[in-house]
């Protein structure tokens, strides 16, 4: 047997507000509801938003799962979020040519941006072979 991991459940005291974050602050691919739920496609990930009562307002352990968003323009990608007046975790740095960046969602959640450089995937490329 196989799997694939297809998504995964954010859940918050406030989901609109949570999905409309990141609907502004990284473009889906699409935006749907579907009964309680938002859901925000990114690639062939999906990103699911709901209500739940057993969630504090805040993530009290944000280290715990980080959402990690390849982006192909890592710096407009942080300009976007710094317009949006985010606060960072750790700013946009190259590491060797890569860009790593992590913002900080309406809930606590850590949200990174990757942007690998084409010297890197080559030797990721090469690795798996």
């Amino acid at each position: 047997m196989t799997a694939t991991l297809a998504s995964i459940l954010l859940s918050s005291t406030d989901p609109e507000r949570l999905g409309a974050w990141y609907a502004a602050a990284l473009t889906p691919a699409d935006d749907a509801r579907v009964g309680d739920y938002r859901i925000l496609r990114y690639g062939d990930f999906h990103l699911m938003i709901d209500r739940r009562d057993d969630v504090g307002p805040a993530n009290p352990e944000p280290g715990r799962v980080i959402l990690n968003f390849d982006v192909d323009d890592a710096r407009a990608a942080a300009d976007r979020l710094d317009e949006m007046g985010v606060r960072w975790l750790a700013p946009l740095e190259d590491r060797d040519g890569s860009l790593f960046a992590t913002a900080i969602d309406p809930d606590g959640n850590y949200v990174q941006l990757i942007q690998i450089s084409a010297e890197h995937r080559a030797e990721l490329a090469a690795q798996r072979r």
